[in-house]
């Protein structure tokens, strides 16, 4: 007997004809279109419609499902009424002020008022010393004083509005339902932003309540052409998300695709931004980022204006802004506060810090490898002194701390902040320190890392930096089989590989390729802010003039 088949004898698996426990609802057998709910229209008698909605909220189970039955006075008669909420959701203020006080209070209306909203046709009560009243609109416009309120005759659109919030009202003899928005679910407050920090600007953050972000963008713009669209992404979760851009400004067709993408997804559900960048960019393959995540209000409004398109995700506090180009990752939100020389001088050290955080590892191991006589003898002598001892090749100690590196930052992310501080000081001071004691690593392999670290750190959005965290390890590789030569061919090949990239129709690497007039403020250096006359002539906008020729009139004036 052969090992193959002494192997293929113990650990083959063979399905078994019989089970000791069957799985009936189990997700195998259910329909493909199981978790849709029906269009069932709204039945006219009130005990049905509250067994049906039973039956769908599983109330025998559910605990925060609340039904209140009441009777609600009509023309000296009283109709079984209910109302149906989710306990946490809802404001129950509200719903005692606005919903149930009217309807059981508010019991007598005069004659006058009874003949104006008598209309022919629907469900009436029917009272022969009064006359005929329109029963749905007499509840609809003159016992709910809320201003938000909605007639539903599908109970699809009644469950959809419960689940956001509202409080639906069912009366007996009307085949309706009225949802009444009542939210009063709990949620953070506005606060200071979090991976954004600045010290001079804005100082406000987006928040997990679309509503309350849709809002923040509506007091900075306080303009009407600022459009907001809704849609509701996942047939599960129905995440509402929404679209929005400057009608007057904006490219239609920009519009057109940022819309088709969102509104053209097949999901069970969708919990963050996050998820929507990965399903919506144009290459999800790649490395880099391809549109920009922030959670500045102010930033967002910056480039609603220039004539972009910004995606808010409900339940996430970071909105995306399409399309994007690879400067915009390099931009901070404060660098149109500050002066322009001053600005400028920072992208400058961004550039540099990019260059040291994706080439400094690996460029190490290429001269220390292939290229000493790069290096100044001094110098030379002193790195080879602090090797000396040490028993690892170059490629494994860079790796090694690499990987520490790494971690270190992970384990900062993950633990409280009380603890964080306890780690950095761990890893700087306790690991550093004995490993170049016990002769693992060379200090200058150190100073190396820390120091790309460091220019990691210096690059203001986070996807950009996770994107070089990778790449850095391809470069390490390169540079320890073929030196300066293998970087410059990776180099080469990547490069390639981000000038084939777009965003949204938009070059990965505009305006510089294809090449555009940088004379209109679209290049990575930015002109004073009284130069900035033209919008970027890569969104192709409706609106291509920011601001006149001559726009500080009070200097032409003085003269």
């Amino acid at each position: 007997m052969s090992i193959k088949k002494i192997f293929h004898d113990l650990f083959q698996y063979e399905e078994q004809e019989e089970y000791e426990f069957l799985l009936p609802n189990s997700a195998n057998n259910l329909p493909e279109e199981s978790a849709e709910i029906p269009k069932q229209k709204i039945f006219p008698t009130l005990s049905v419609n509250i067994e049906y909605l039973k039956t769908k909220y599983n109330l025998l189970i559910n605990s925060d499902i609340k039904i209140r039955k009441f009777a609600l006075p009509i023309q000296n008669k009283k109709l079984p009424a209910a109302l149906l909420y989710i306990d946490g959701m809802v404001n129950e203020e509200t719903i005692t002020n606005s919903v149930l006080q009217p309807l059981l209070l508010k019991n007598s209306i005069t004659m006058q008022e009874q003949h104006e909203m008598n209309k022919p046709g629907r469900i009436t009560v029917r009272n022969p010393k009064m006359p005929k009243i329109n029963l749905e609109n007499f509840i609809y416009n003159g016992l709910i004083p809320h201003n938000s309120i909605s007639k539903e005759t599908e109970f699809e659109n009644v469950i959809i509005k419960v689940n956001a919030g509202f409080c639906a009202l069912l009366v007996d003899t009307i085949s309706t339902v009225f949802c009444v928005e009542t939210k009063g679910f709990e949620g953070r407050s506005v606060s200071e932003p979090i991976t954004e920090n600045i010290v001079r600007g804005s100082q406000e953050a987006f928040v997990e309540n679309i509503r309350t972000n849709t809002s923040m963008l509506r007091k900075i713009v306080n303009n009407e052409n600022l459009i907001i669209e809704e849609v509701e992404i996942g047939k599960i979760s129905r995440t509402k998300v929404a679209v929005c851009y400057i009608e007057t400004i904006a490219n239609a067709d920009l519009v057109a695709e940022a819309k088709y993408r969102v509104n053209n997804l097949n999901i069970d559900f969708l919990l963050s931004s996050g998820q929507l960048e990965q399903f919506i960019k144009d290459n999800p393959k790649n490395l880099f980022p391809q549109s920009i995540a922030t959670e500045r209000p102010d930033r967002v409004c910056t480039y609603l204006l220039s004539g972009r398109v910004a995606i808010i995700v409900n339940g996430t506090p970071f909105v995306l802004v399409v399309p994007a180009i690879f400067i915009d990752f390099l931009t901070s939100g404060e660098d149109r506060n500050l002066n322009y020389h001053f600005a400028n001088f920072l992208k400058c050290i961004r550039g540099i810090a990019l260059f040291f955080a994706v080439f400094l590892p690996g460029m190490y191991v290429a001269i220390t490898n292939y290229h000493q006589e790069l290096i100044p003898s001094e110098l030379l002598f002193a790195i080879a002194n602090s090797r000396e001892a040490i028993p690892f090749p170059v490629i494994f100690e860079i790796i090694l701390m690499e990987i520490s590196f790494e971690l270190i930052r992970e384990a900062g992310l993950r633990v409280s902040s009380s603890f964080s501080t306890t780690i950095g000081i761990i890893g700087a001071l306790i690991l550093g320190d004995a490993a170049v004691s016990a002769n693992i690593v060379s200090p200058i392999l150190i100073i190396v890392v820390a120091f790309t670290g460091i220019c990691g750190f210096a690059i203001p959005d986070f996807s950009l930096t996770s994107s070089i965290r990778i790449a850095r390890f391809a470069y390490i590789i390169l540079g320890f089989l073929a030196g300066f030569l293998g970087i410059a061919f990776g180099f080469f090949v990547h490069f390639i590989i981000l000038t084939n990239l777009s965003s949204f129709g938009v070059s990965y690497f505009a305006p510089y390729i294809p090449f555009e007039n940088l004379n209109e403020n679209n290049g990575y250096i930015m002109k004073a802010v009284w130069k900035r006359e033209r919008r970027n002539k890569f969104l192709n906008t409706k609106r291509p003039e920011a601001e006149k020729k001559i726009s500080m009139d009070w200097r032409s004036n003085a003269k």
